[in-house]
């Protein structure tokens, strides 16, 4: 089945071997979705591994060969494809049946003879549930590194670690509470509501994890997941598409944000602090060192320390701007950074 890729309908596979079965759903279906067909369980795997992957499977659960719950045990045990919901519709109505699909993974259980009102609604419950979890793991993924969300999603807990190699921005606003006092508490809050979206997806495009905002300042930090040393890299090229989003959006918008930059290498204690309101969070002396180099940074640029500077490659240009005295860290060379 060829599927048009303009059309962005939720996409459902429909599984059953009576082709009169699949007629009857490809009917229902085909006005608010895309749709699949596949007559096997061993097929439905095959559609299923496929990108685009489906939104929700309508799975039988008596078919020749590999049966429903098989067929869905094997999917809940496949990464790529064990969050798809999968709602058995099944002649089956034993409350045996029924426990043994939702064991097995299945979302929701619909005995057969179907009705066409309930099917549909089940299915816009599951995709409703489905659009609102990735919108979970989307802000999950700007906020917390992956190792951290998979120990969450397993074991409800992340212990603290000591992350040896890593690269810490902070970003301040300057004269932010002069300009504060110029706007309505509603237009502050959507400047920095738009401004921070695009500091998350910046930070999301080149791998860094926001650690927190406290009100005009923003903090990432990247090294976090990886253990690669191209931390450095990465932090400053968010740094400088920070300062370039800035600059394009003040040709533009009524309200001019400028802001200072600090960057800084070295180790971390990372963890989740709280109890019934946890926050990821990262100290240490390094982490105060990179608020230091922000603090004494010049304005609309990224500072970095000598530490960061070591780590780049020669795709960079960097002015000295001397050896500066850092409260607790004593005197350390800062430099500018630029891309060439």
């Amino acid at each position: 089945m060829i599927l048009n890729t303009n059309d962005h309908r939720p996409m459902i596979l429909a599984v059953d071997d009576s082709v009169e079965n699949l007629q009857v759903l490809a009917a229902l279906l085909k006005d608010d979705y895309r749709v699949k067909i596949a007559k096997s369980g061993a097929k439905a795997i095959e559609l299923a591994k496929q990108h685009p992957h489906p939104d929700l499977i309508l799975m039988d659960v008596v078919m020749p060969g590999m049966n429903g719950f098989e067929a869905c045990e094997i999917l809940k045990n496949d990464v790529h494809t064990q969050k798809i919901p999968i709602i058995f519709l099944t002649a089956l109505n034993d409350v045996a049946d029924e426990t043994t699909g939702l064991q097995k993974g299945g979302s929701d259980f619909i005995a057969k003879p179907i009705n066409p009102d309930i099917v549909k609604a089940r299915i816009n419950v599951h995709l409703a549930l489905q659009a609102e979890r990735r919108k979970t793991e989307t802000l999950l993924k700007v906020l917390l590194p992956d190792a951290v969300i998979s120990d969450l999603i397993k074991n409800g807990s992340h212990k603290p670690e000591i992350h040896k190699n890593v690269s810490i921005l902070f970003c301040d606003f300057i004269d932010f509470t002069g300009i504060t006092t110029q706007l309505s508490p509603e237009v502050l809050i959507a400047e920095l509501t738009d401004i921070y979206g695009h500091f998350d997806e910046i930070c999301e495009k080149h791998g860094a994890t926001r650690i927190k905002t406290i009100g005009d300042a923003y903090m990432a930090a990247t090294g976090l997941s990886s253990k690669n040393n191209d931390h450095a890299i990465k932090l400053v090229n968010a740094g400088l598409d920070f300062i370039s989003f800035l600059n394009e959006r003040n040709k533009v918008a009524q309200q001019k944000w400028r802001c200072r930059i600090g960057i800084h290498s070295g180790s971390v204690i990372a963890g989740i602090i709280g109890k019934t309101r946890f926050i990821y969070d990262i100290i240490g002396v390094d982490v105060n060192i990179a608020s230091r180099v922000e603090s004494v940074g010049k304005n609309m640029a990224v500072t970095i320390t000598e530490a960061t500077k070591n780590l780049l490659n020669s795709n960079y240009f960097f002015q000295s701007i001397g050896v500066t005295s850092l409260k607790g860290a004593g005197d350390m060379p800062l430099f500018v950074v630029e891309k060439k």
